[in-house]
């Protein structure tokens, strides 16, 4: 790849990571947006199946970013992709903690997580939408949504990744 897409690779998860504010289900609707429309690195399919991987492989699930860095540039787009989306985060909070730390006990610091908490709620929901809307794309898979959940709520003691291969394999059989 030329130096102008591994430069890209590097601005677009550098930016990404900056505005991760709650994590990295935070920033899918624009990963999505950055990766899929903006740049065509990835079809709609291939980044849900990336995701989809992302959840079930252990680890961070936002090591998915390294594989679509690998998808765009090889080794040296996972490099970049993996350098661009965690250090940016990593520095800032690395020093915001140092800040942070200073302030114990002060009033404003309680004031400051109260008010990220919706914040952060409504854009891992942003996040969550951002995927259904890929993958949710018959009466099938609606269904699969609604008893993944159901389980999951109802359930709290089932593995998360017993249900994402569950879904899978009834997926095969289902979704042919």
């Amino acid at each position: 790849m030329s130096d102008h897409t591994d430069l890209n690779i590097l601005g677009v998860f550098s930016l990404l990571s900056i505005l991760a504010v709650g994590g990295g289900t935070a920033v899918l609707p624009e990963m999505k947006a950055l990766t899929v429309d903006v740049h065509h690195w990835l079809s709609d399919d291939q980044f849900r199946n990336i995701y989809g991987l992302g959840q079930l492989a252990p680890g961070p699930n936002m090591l998915m970013v390294i594989v679509i860095g690998y998808h765009v540039a090889g080794f040296v787009g996972a490099a970049l992709a993996f350098v661009g989306f965690f250090a940016p985060a990593s520095i800032i909070a690395w020093g915001t903690s140092r800040i942070w730390n200073h302030f114990e006990g002060s009033p404003w610091r309680l004031s400051v997580q109260r008010g990220f908490a919706p914040l952060v709620i409504g854009l891992m929901t942003a996040g969550t939408i951002s995927i259904a809307r890929t993958a949710i794309t018959g009466w099938i898979p609606v269904v699969f949504a609604v008893v993944v959940f159901c389980v999951l709520y109802f359930r709290h003691r089932v593995n998360p990744a017993l249900m994402i291969l569950a879904a899978a394999i009834a997926g095969v059989f289902l979704l042919r």
